[in-house]
């Protein structure tokens, strides 16, 4: 018998009252670990009456408490660091090793969240008009929610909660249900830590809980990271219904490779950052723009390192590689590989025939692909303008400099990019002119650390404000503006015209 995995309200597990359930799979061996509990809208209305009701406690304690809890349950993520990455790699598949990078960079964010007496300073003015002081307040919005994705099942609630808890607000969030395991663990960690129960809730569920967030009244401002359509769709429905709403969407990363570029450097980070985490990161690169000669000089590195590529059991330290994350997911990828066929793609390495059976003990029937790589795509082809989310590289062949900034300009989304040349003309224009919000020189996956905040452009963002840093501050707070005088400088009689610095 399989376990269950339900909800977590008011300090503790609950079966909650919907009865649908999903089961949850090890990629790797396609086995099912366990069951989810696919929450109801009276689940969600339970949670967020749990939060609701301790929000007015949690706001009024001191920032510089909520930091204490902060740091407590830092201490605790830094302890369990590898049991987290354990639930990572046994419910997504990703390699033991880019999970514990995912736990450490979540962790980074509750160390930016611990600093928050000083995130929560503002502006103070003396004097701003006769007799009369102005200064502003942030103040936390109340129950606030996320909605996070499969592929990052720790660091992604984690650019989310921390600041939002430290900020003063209470929290209901929806993990996804492909791995929701670590969702109640980081939970437990908080009631550990001191959180005080109802400041911390999680709803597990589908599209029923998530449109329950949305409509629910009480749900002052939703966090939302995943596809491009369903981030329109969340940012749409919720602002319909008055609610603050940060969307973050997918993404089309490309590469840029210089004639003057080290090559064997732009081979290693074209492999790393195309088929590690198999692909399904939102900072993936999927598009190598080859400028001019670049072609056929890398061409041979790369299908000599994909077809090397160590595709393994994720718990296998050797592992460069591990499995995709569901059998549908599988599927999707092939089907985008057989549409680069179709459309005149040159494929070179096909990952579809790999076999699972070589991946290690059990693995036969894991959902298992390996690394694809495409020559000589084209912009109008399928498998340039949409993501693929998955261990699929398409090298495009540009004549210059400006013909590959212009291709990606052009492109729909605007997550992240990356340039690798020796040239610091080329770099300090690269990065001016680059319609994208995340730009990495040399660098391959430029995720920002935690005290800058993580963004992209066009349709990879749908809201004003980036995830964490100093924007999530802004994002999970709300200014308001004082101006204050006392009876001995107030004059007499009535004021008609409006105030000024007189």
């Amino acid at each position: 018998m399989s376990k269950t995995i339900s909800h977590y309200i008011q300090g503790a597990v609950v079966a909650g009252a919907g009865t649908r359930e999903q089961p949850v799979t090890n990629p790797a061996t396609g086995a099912v670990s366990a069951q989810v509990k696919l929450g109801s809208v009276a689940d969600v209305n339970e949670a967020v009456a749990s939060a609701q009701a301790a929000f007015p406690a949690w706001a009024d304690l001191p920032p510089l408490r909520r930091a204490r809890i902060m740091f407590k349950f830092l201490e605790l993520l830094n302890q369990h660091r590898d049991d987290l990455a354990r639930m990572i790699t046994a419910e997504h598949g990703k390699v033991f090793t880019d999970a514990q990078g995912e736990v450490t960079r979540g962790i980074e964010i509750v160390e930016f969240a611990t600093g928050i007496p000083q995130l929560l300073k503002t502006g103070f003015t003396d004097q701003v008009s006769t007799g009369i002081d102005n200064w502003v307040l942030r103040q936390p919005l109340g129950v606030v929610a996320g909605i996070t994705p499969f592929n990052f099942p720790v660091m992604v609630p984690m650019w989310m909660f921390p600041v939002a808890l430290a900020c003063g607000n209470t929290f209901v969030l929806k993990p996804s249900p492909l791995d929701p395991s670590p969702s109640l663990f980081m939970a437990e960690l908080l009631k550990k830590a001191g959180l005080p129960d109802g400041v911390f809730n999680v709803v597990q569920g589908d599209k029923e809980a998530v449109d329950a967030l949305l409509d629910h009244p009480d749900v002052k401002a939703v966090s939302f990271v995943g596809s491009t359509p369903i981030a329109n769709y969340i940012y749409e429905t919720g602002a319909r219904h008055g609610k603050r709403v940060q969307a973050l969407g997918g993404a089309k990363n490309h590469m840029v490779v210089m004639p003057d570029a080290d090559l064997d450097q732009a081979v290693d980070a074209l492999i790393g950052s195309a088929y590690g985490s198999a692909g399904e990161r939102c900072m993936a690169i999927s598009v190598a723009l080859l400028v001019g000669d670049v072609g056929d000089k890398i061409m041979p590195k790369l299908i000599e390192r994909t077809r090397q590529l160590k595709v393994l059991d994720g718990m296998n330290l050797a592992a460069e590689m591990g499995p995709i994350v569901t059998a549908a997911a599988r599927q999707r990828i092939s089907g985008y590989i057989d549409a680069g066929i179709k459309e005149g793609a040159n494929l070179l390495v096909d990952g579809r025939g790999f076999d699972g059976a070589t991946a290690g003990a059990g693995c036969a029937q894991g959902f298992w692909l390996g690394g694809t790589l495409f020559d000589h795509v084209k912009p109008e082809m399928k498998i340039y303008k949409e993501e693929i989310f998955g261990p699929v590289l398409s090298c495009v062949r540009v004549p210059d400099f400006a013909a590959a900034v212009k291709l990606i300009n052009d492109h729909e989304f605007g997550n992240g990019v990356s340039c690798f040349t020796r040239d610091g003309n080329v770099a300090r224009e690269f990065g001016r002119r680059i319609q994208v919000g995340m730009v990495g020189i040399n660098v391959p996956i430029p995720v920002p650390m935690a005290w800058h905040g993580f963004g992209g452009w066009k349709r990879s963002l749908f809201g004003d404000m980036n995830a964490y840093g100093e924007e999530g501050v802004r994002f999970y707070t709300k200014q308001k503006s004082i101006m204050q005088r006392w009876p001995e400088s107030i004059g007499k009689g009535a004021e008609f015209a409006m105030p000024t610095s007189k």
